[in-house]
């Protein structure tokens, strides 16, 4: 097990991920803190979609809930 790639990634649970908390490193259009609102999941319990809702414009993205692990663009918690 490489320990540096782990430090480089958010440690992400699926079974948590509802209404957990996000903060964008790079906002985009003055969203910066999000909110997981919405998870869909398949007959095998694996995550298969992904909603966040900014906190300020009430905005919804669908994303890929891997890319939340990238420490690059997202901070879990509202910092």
């Amino acid at each position: 097990m490489n320990k540096s790639a782990n430090q480089d990634e958010n440690q992400i649970n699926p079974a948590k991920l509802l209404l957990s908390k996000w903060t964008a490193v790079v906002p985009m259009n003055k969203e910066k803190h999000f909110l997981v609102t919405r998870v869909d999941k398949d007959e095998k319990d694996t995550v298969i979609s992904c909603f966040l809702e900014a906190v300020m414009t009430r905005n919804e993205y669908s994303i890929n809930w891997q890319e939340l692990k990238d420490k690059s663009r997202w901070l879990a918690g509202w910092l």
